[in-house]
């Protein structure tokens, strides 16, 4: 009777690659995280709950006067069910196989971000052109390049790892494909976009062994070049200054209004919030706030108990992704290693920024909240980059019951 048992799957919302059933009796293992599967899904779902508090008095406004009260919330509930879905069939890609096509994806990509600048094709919201228009979804191709970033410094990283002490060999040609996506998205422009790909390829290049005087010489001067960026635009300038004191009357009815409302409602919000959709702020005060400045809806309804729940559990989504990561290159899997870092540090830095903007530690900037914000492209390219991460865990755990991934 055990022998009829033993072929038995658990089932999995994620799919169950083959595996050799022999192997799976000798452990007791699970075959995939559940808790990483479930923080996602939570972190999701809140956001939706979230999206529809923050966007369900947009109608009163003339920009959406012909939109229903829940348009945003049968949108975004549209956006998880496919990112579920895509989650669920890029987990039964094999890691191998995102290595093997890591360079032309990277390329591919490029194409798109070139594609965006094109007139005709490009579609240009609130004076960015970010967005190709594919009538039901507007792909944003620095949300891809993002996760294409990942693939390829992780790929570039292996492949070079006896070049990695040498500037010429090891950092220039990483250097070169940087500077050709930083290019692009400041053309677009996406500076913020800009920051987190290179938090990522600069990331991916430390922990895979680059030379550190190499790399504090190279830090120093990205910092220089952003600097530059930033002092030579005068709109980016003023941006800055307006960070600096937000609640000067100048500052405060123009750059900073933004920030400054976000900082009303999280002190409206105290320890427990005003309660779920009782938020002010969104009454048309804070812009976006069902995109970039979600947080701050969370911090006036929910309080600081909701914003500090959030906090956890990206702290939590990042601290497994090293764990997984550290766990594959124990097993000599080198490139899965770094992918499933390189996928913390994407997921961390973003949420990071989004939070230090919403808090007032950050400049203001149009990055969204990882898996929360509303948005088709940023939700479904963070559950795909999740998704490879819990392909690399389950790999680390059929090598580790002795098996082949």
């Amino acid at each position: 009777m055990r022998q009829l048992l033993l072929p038995l799957q658990r089932w999995s919302p994620f799919g169950k690659p083959p595996v050799d059933t022999n192997l799976v009796s000798r452990s007791k293992m699970m075959d995939y995280d559940q808790p990483l599967v479930w923080v996602t899904v939570i972190l999701m779902l809140f956001g939706m709950v979230m999206v529809y508090s923050a966007s369900i008095s947009l109608p009163d406004s003339p920009k959406y006067a012909n939109y229903k009260n829940s348009h945003f919330l049968i949108r975004q509930a549209m956006f998880v069910g496919v990112s579920l879905i895509a989650g669920a069939l890029v987990f039964r890609i094999p890691i191998a196989t995102w290595q093997k096509y890591a360079p032309y994806l990277f390329v591919a990509t490029l194409v798109l971000l070139v594609a965006v600048l094109i007139p005709g094709l490009g579609k240009g919201v609130n004076g960015a052109k970010r967005w190709l228009s594919f009538k039901v979804l507007n792909l944003q191709p620095s949300e891809l390049m993002k996760l294409f970033m990942v693939l390829y410094a992780a790929d570039y990283t292996v492949r070079k790892q006896e070049y990695m002490h040498k500037l010429t060999k090891g950092f220039v040609p990483m250097l070169a494909a940087v500077g050709i996506v930083g290019l692009l998205l400041l053309l677009e422009p996406d500076l913020g976009a800009f920051g987190v790909i290179v938090c990522i390829a600069m990331g991916i290049l430390f922990l895979g062994g680059i030379n550190g005087v190499w790399f504090g010489g190279i830090a120093a001067t990205l910092v220089g070049i952003f600097t530059a960026v930033i002092l030579a635009s005068p709109w980016r300038r003023e941006r800055i200054f307006a960070y600096l004191s937000p609640f000067e009357e100048d500052h405060a009815l123009g750059k900073a209004y933004q920030l400054t409302h976000s900082l009303i409602a999280f002190g409206r919000g105290e320890l427990f919030g005003v309660g779920l959709g009782a938020s002010v702020q969104k009454l048309h005060y804070l812009p976006e706030a069902h995109t970039d400045f979600l947080l701050a809806v969370i911090g006036e309804e929910l309080g600081f108990v909701g914003v500090m729940a959030v906090v956890l559990l990206f702290y939590w989504l990042l601290k497994r992704a090293f764990e997984i990561g550290r766990q594959a290159i124990a097993l000599d899997q080198t490139f899965a290693g770094l992918l499933a870092k390189g996928i913390g540090i994407w997921i961390g830095v973003q949420a990071f920024i989004n939070m230090g903007v919403n808090l007032g530690l950050l400049p203001t900037k149009g990055l969204t909240l990882p898996l929360m914000s509303y948005g088709g492209s940023g939700v479904m390219i963070n559950c795909v980059g999740l998704a490879i991460l819990l392909r690399v865990d389950y790999e680390n755990r059929v090598l580790m019951r002795g098996g082949r991934a």
